[in-house]
């Protein structure tokens, strides 16, 4: 898995990132979704390093990158924090521009990134990228019994992390259901 890649850990200022990097050629970064870790990858990345430079983090808070605590705003873990991790990640690989490509969670992450440094951004690529905004605007009972798992990840109590750590595959099976 991930053949010829480097495993690093990269400082990008207020957290570290675990990240797979390898290939060569203009730059892509690919950001993963939730639960997920950059191990998502693990058959494209390989692929496009052909051509491409292919760089996969954990995003922060994932996986095995910094988790730094929330203030009560949690804006340790807005998508505008992680966008910014994302183009420091770059600057310290050496990567003035690069393509950005996010799946669920990531392509929140990946739009941020491209709304906050456009001049870094050459292309992007969103996949299953829910606008939330629009969701939230169309959610009612049905959707909420759907996506349940939004609103116990929203709890400030973090009921999640006891139940998900309790049984870990009971609760990754609910949540495919949908």
């Amino acid at each position: 898995m991930f053949d010829g890649f480097t495993m690093d850990r990269i400082d990008v200022g207020e957290v570290s990132l675990r990240v797979r990097h390898g290939g060569s050629g203009p730059a892509v970064v690919l950001l993963h979704g939730h639960p997920r870790t950059h191990t998502t990858w693990y058959q494209v990345a390989p692929a496009l390093a052909a051509d491409f430079t292919v760089v996969c983090p954990d995003l922060r808070g994932y996986g095995q990158s910094d988790k730094p605590a929330a203030d009560d705003a949690h804006t340790q873990y807005s998508k505008r924090a992680m966008a910014g991790d994302v183009a420091r990640l770059m600057s310290e690989l050496g990567h003035d521009r690069f393509a950005v490509v996010g799946h669920d969670r990531g392509s929140q992450v990946a739009y941020r990134t491209a709304f906050d440094h456009p001049e870094r951004v050459s292309k992007l690529v969103v996949m299953d990228g829910v606008p939330v905004v629009e969701a939230l605007e169309r959610c009612g009972d049905k959707f909420a019994a759907m996506w349940w798992h939004w609103w116990f990840f929203a709890q400030t109590a973090k009921p999640a992390e006891r139940v998900i750590c309790a049984d870990p595959e009971t609760a990754a099976r609910s949540a495919a259901r949908r």
